[in-house]
């Protein structure tokens, strides 16, 4: 393709986040959108007739496989083989807390298996800057079809009503207070809602990047699709 040495190097992550994220995003909406569940227009139905040792059924159980396979191995990949950014450790620490999130929500049916998909699909899997990142790196941009990519940052509001917006209104709503009024002594209710709560003050500490980032842009101060989350040239030797 034709990258240059410091895009080669970053292309494989980006090309592999936007493909799984895609289809990933693609699968949990047509789950929810597209099939008789209805957990995101009725968010409180996903405790509706909970109980031990339930079934889970097998399009949602082929979601937490995905899931839970993709989050096991990006510990790993985010340790040993991705970009190390300024976020790194917080991310680490972001795929411990999903990938427990959802291995004890299955194993516990604690969320109805219903619940867990819903968090991460479609409201967790969207990722606004993983198509313009790769574009960038291929030295498309602007021209590529025509197109001025710089619209495309503004897909970044779309973190702002994936991850602060439906996340809250959607899934915290359901956990912390329809569980209780569904099954008053669900079990694990502190633990799965602490795990959630983490997760959203991350979304927050992430979405204050996407404004560091969109400001900058704004103000001329960035010329291309660059994370603001990465060091500096002079600064990666240290990092």
């Amino acid at each position: 393709c034709n990258l240059q040495p410091k895009d080669a190097a970053k292309m494989p992550e980006s090309a592999w986040k936007l493909l799984f994220y895609s289809l990933s995003w693609s699968y949990g909406a047509y789950l929810l959108f597209f099939t008789d569940y209805p957990f995101f227009h009725d968010p409180p139905s996903v405790f509706y007739g909970w109980k031990k040792g339930m079934d889970v059924p097998t399009d949602i159980a082929i979601a937490y496989l995905l899931q839970c396979s993709f989050y096991g191995h990006s510990i790993y990949a985010t340790a040993y083989m991705d970009t190390w950014r300024k976020d790194s450790v917080v991310m680490l620490l972001h795929h411990v807390v999903t990938l427990t999130l959802i291995a004890s929500s299955y194993a516990f049916r604690g969320m109805k298996g219903g619940d867990e998909q819903l968090a991460g699909c479609p409201c967790s899997s969207f990722r606004p800057l993983a198509a313009p990142k790769s574009i960038e790196r291929l030295s498309l941009g602007e021209d590529f079809w025509g197109i001025n990519w710089k619209p495309t940052l503004l897909l970044c509001p779309g973190r702002f009503w994936f991850r602060l917006y439906w996340f809250p209104l959607k899934v915290l709503y359901a956990t912390c207070h329809s569980s209780l009024q569904a099954v008053p002594n669900i079990p694990f209710y502190f633990f799965f809602n602490a795990l959630l709560l983490i997760l959203t003050l991350m979304n927050i500490y992430w979405f204050l990047y996407i404004v560091l980032f969109v400001a900058k842009v704004l103000m001329g101060q960035m010329q291309e699709v660059n994370d603001v989350r990465e060091y500096d040239v002079e600064d990666a030797g240290k990092a």
